[in-house]
């Protein structure tokens, strides 16, 4: 990896700039930071002010490069601003643009409060992933949580159980599935990935009686994207899926709904989970957290999931250079 690793602000009432200093002072791949100079200061960092991302390795060894994207009221931890956003939003915005133009290797964003950015920035997405999907010029893109342990991904992610239940279709799965593959072969250096596939019903629908499906929705999917050539296992009852002798026998797990898939990989390994896009033009990871309010600046919180983003999205930025 050539390009230091590009960190958004996130919410600056939030833990991001604590998790940044301390990502930076445990040695965490060589990134610069897109937030305001004088707050990171003020959180006991050495802070050097850089022009260009070209600039950061040099500095990184001695001090947190920070490409200076200032707020307009200094933030006070636990209370989000909606005055900060239009600065929260730009710092994603530049660090999605280096990272296009090859100045940065990958974008690591922290966590951002989505309300507000709704009434300060008149954002009009639902969250992270959607931005990010824009300004990638995609329409479909992939949630994968990764972890030590685990790599998994839902199909349906933050709607109702039942709303899961109803809007799963064949074509859903189909697109996600075909995304992982991709992602797994470019940016995990996996040649031949092995997908295995949860059911939506208990025991898979055991054969329809408890819910068709797996008939119907989901073994079709599997058939045509085995026509393509892709590994893929199942569907498989999700109860099972998951301990250690199971887990050995494929490289990512895909779920029909959200806690189907997060409850095991936080249950696994709850403060090294890591949140990445896949679909985008760019590499994008996360920590797999929020703005946790309740500990903003007491100088409590863990930037262990942090520290695993930035691994991560340097060892898929050198998966991707090869």
């Amino acid at each position: 990896m050539s390009a230091p690793l590009a960190l958004t602000m996130g919410d600056p009432a939030g833990i991001g700039g604590e998790i940044a200093v301390a990502a930076w002072r445990a040695g965490a791949p060589a990134f610069f930071a897109i937030d305001d100079p004088a707050r990171l200061a003020a959180l006991g960092a050495p802070v050097a002010e850089i022009d260009h991302p070209a600039q950061a390795a040099a500095l990184f060894p001695h001090a947190l490069p920070v490409l200076p994207e200032r707020l307009p009221k200094p933030p006070r931890p636990g209370a989000p601003d909606p005055a900060n956003a239009a600065s929260v939003v730009a710092s994603i915005t530049r660090a999605v643009a280096l990272t296009q133009a090859g100045d940065a290797a990958a974008v690591v964003t922290n966590p951002i409060n989505k309300q507000a950015l709704y009434e300060g920035a008149g954002f009009a997405f639902p969250g992270h992933t959607e931005f990010l999907a824009h300004l990638g010029g995609i329409e479909r893109a992939v949630m994968l949580l990764a972890g030590p342990q685990l790599r998994v991904v839902p199909v349906t992610i933050h709607v109702s159980l039942a709303e899961a239940a109803r809007s799963l279709s064949g074509a859903a799965i189909t697109a996600t599935i075909r995304i992982l593959a991709a992602a797994l072969r470019r940016d995990f250096a996996l040649p031949a990935p092995r997908i295995a596939v949860a059911g939506l019903n208990p025991h898979a629908g055991e054969g329809g009686a408890m819910g068709r499906e797996e008939i119907e929705i989901i073994a079709p999917a599997l058939d045509a994207l085995r026509a393509e050539g892709i590994d893929v296992r199942g569907p498989l009852p999700a109860d099972t899926m998951f301990h250690a002798a199971a887990r050995a026998r494929y490289d990512a797990a895909v779920c029909m709904y959200h806690d189907q898939a997060l409850i095991p990989i936080k249950t696994l390994d709850f403060d090294r989970g890591v949140n990445v896009t896949l679909g985008l033009p760019f590499i994008r990871t996360s920590p797999d957290h929020g703005t946790a309010y309740d500990i903003a600046g007491q100088g409590v919180a863990s930037p262990v999931s942090l520290i695993e983003a930035l691994r991560l999205a340097a060892s898929m930025a050198q998966a991707r250079a090869r």
